[in-house]
């Protein structure tokens, strides 16, 4: 793994006005990036496409004052979409009338929609729970490789529903799979020459998410410039000049294919809805308020600190205190009618290669989506969804890319099997099976490979003798695997507070799992970051699982017999 900061970060001063000219052009061009997205990531989970712009301005604004996370963008996410969408379609057909249509997606949207808000507020109190109860460390206790096995579900369940919207047609509801196996009418319906004419402008805008990074790469000047961005500019004349206003009025409906936002300064309960909390009393309900808790709190968790490695000031963000404002605000999100959000990765990395350097590139981002959505909504009536939906594809394709599946493979096999176990699993059932599956298999995997059940309940650690004072050495037996991770970090922690170097000892594990390897990694870079030094031995005997360095490692020698089940 590379070094997590850059060895030529310019000087930094602290506060607003040494760094206003960074902050406010990287907010700006964030911005850009983040309009679009927002409003195909609402349209795509069946809210109103100012959802997803308030949840932006809220993310940028009011999380700026509570976390100390500099560089993370706050707003919707595509990971989400899944969760989101299937709160509202299922919450709507228990809420709908009798004997409604499960395919009528615009009635399941209209009784589930102010549903899936009052999950929101619940799930988002749990967070600000989470936060104030110091519980965000919970998160590191998922092993990686099922989380990174929803994400890839996710992109693949984006992808097929978002295929759809790009050529001008509905999804099936259902499960995902349902939509995988739809895609052949898709090509069927092509033939009608509203679908046609629609279809042009989609594929022209993922032609352009596609090609528009190489033509970057070629032409400096571009660089600053989104694609997402460009897809806007050349989507909307192409739309008025295929007349897309006139397509949707052949259906009853001018706005069907363009992005359909109110005035806000004109009609402001246009623009807000207020939960309601009776889909609470249901078991979707339940379902959902731990959805919206666990997997938002765990995928913002992982964008932040990826954020944390690659901030070139090495600033660490305090995760309780992230966690307590991603709360908040997801709370006062749900209560005005605005989409979950986490901490995004693709636009806080973004944000960091736009030369951003604090907190307020965030708030400025929310602040210029707060200006476009008052003072010139008609500019996004004109967007057209076909353009949103390429933009998603694209980062659906990007969630689960063929390299995601490669690297899996080369950390070791048991890793592929898990990590397409997950995939499989969501893919016909829901997140919360499909992850639950990929961990119960992770577990069976690692009794196989000789871990003792009962070391996945904590870690087994014993402080050795030293002659040296600024060194302690840490000798840890059974096994080192996900579920203990967090007594084992907690006591590395400790005694590197107050020494030099802390000696790690895994010579007499049974098992060490991947997620123990890559996170043991990152805490040698943090601790060097501090002028500190965390050293890993007895390794050498074990067996790599693969070639990869931080492939999960199997002993050989036998234990001894007070480490056995």
């Amino acid at each position: 793994m590379a070094d997590p900061a850059h060895s030529s970060a310019p000087p930094l001063t602290p506060g607003l006005l040494p760094n206003l000219r960074f902050d406010l052009l990287s907010g700006f061009l964030v911005f850009l990036i983040a309009m679009p997205l927002c409003l195909g990531i609402a349209s795509a989970s069946y809210y109103p496409p100012i959802a997803g712009i308030w949840t932006a301005v809220i993310g940028g604004i009011v999380t700026c004052f509570i976390s100390n996370s500099q560089l993370t963008i706050k707003g919707p996410a595509a990971g989400l979409i899944v969760i989101v969408s299937g709160a509202v379609l299922e919450l709507g057909l228990e809420a709908a009338p009798p004997g409604t249509d499960p395919k009528d997606l615009a009635t399941l949207a209209k009784y589930g929609y102010p549903l899936a808000l009052g999950v929101g507020v619940t799930a988002g109190v749990i967070q600000i729970l989470f936060g104030l109860l110091k519980a965000g460390k919970v998160g590191e206790m998922v092993p990686l490789t099922p989380v990174h096995g929803m994400l890839a579900a996710i992109g693949i369940t984006i992808m097929a529903k978002q295929f759809f919207v790009m050529l001008g047609q509905s999804a099936p509801p259902g499960a995902p799979i349902d939509s995988i196996i739809a895609i052949p009418k898709v090509f069927e319906n092509l033939g009608q020459s509203v679908t046609q004419t629609v279809a042009i402008v989609g594929v022209t805008a993922l032609a352009i998410m596609i090609l528009f990074p190489f033509l970057k790469a070629r032409v400096p000047v571009l660089k600053p410039v989104p694609a997402q961005l460009v897809v806007v500019l050349v989507s909307i004349p192409m739309a008025l000049g295929l007349g897309f206003t006139g397509l949707g009025e052949s259906v009853g409906n001018p706005m069907k294919y363009l992005v359909n936002v109110p005035n806000v300064l004109d009609n402001p309960s246009a623009a807000f809805l207020f939960p309601d909390f009776t889909g609470l009393a249901t078991a979707t309900g339940v379902k959902y308020v731990v959805l919206f808790a666990l997997i938002g709190t765990i995928e913002s968790m992982l964008s932040s600190q990826a954020v944390d490695m690659i901030d070139p000031w090495r600033r660490k963000a305090d995760q309780n205190r992230d966690l307590l404002a991603v709360g908040v605000a997801n709370t006062l999100c749900s209560f005005v009618g605005a989409l979950p959000m986490i901490s995004e990765i693709v636009r806080s990395k973004a944000n960091i290669d736009n030369g951003a350097r604090t907190k307020y590139a965030n708030f400025f981002h929310g602040l210029f989506l707060l200006a476009f959505i008052l003072l010139v909504p008609f500019v996004i009536r004109m967007i057209p969804l076909a353009a949103l939906g390429a933009m998603l594809v694209f980062t659906g394709f990007r969630l689960a890319s063929p390299k995601e599946f490669i690297h899996t493979y080369k950390i070791g096999l048991e890793q592929l099997v898990v990590f397409v176990t997950t995939i499989v699993v969501t893919l016909c059932t829901d997140l919360l099976i499909g992850v639950a599956s990929g961990i119960a298999l992770k577990l069976v995997i690692h009794v196989l490979n000789g871990a003792p059940l009962r070391s996945f309940v904590r870690a087994d650690i014993e402080v050795a003798s030293t002659d040296d004072e600024r060194v302690a050495v840490l000798k840890v037996r059974q096994a080192a695997v996900f579920s203990n991770w967090l007594g084992l970090k907690s006591a590395i922690a400790k005694y590197a507070t107050d020494r030099d170097e802390v000696v790690l000892d895994l010579s007499e594990v049974k098992l060490v799992d991947h997620s123990t390897m890559e996170k043991l990694h990152q805490m040698e870079q943090e601790l060097a970051a501090g002028g500190k030094v965390l050293r890993v031995v007895g390794l050498d005997s074990h067996k790599p699982l693969s070639s990869h360095p931080l492939a999960a490692r199997k002993g050989t020698r036998h234990a001894p017999v007070d480490a056995a089940v």
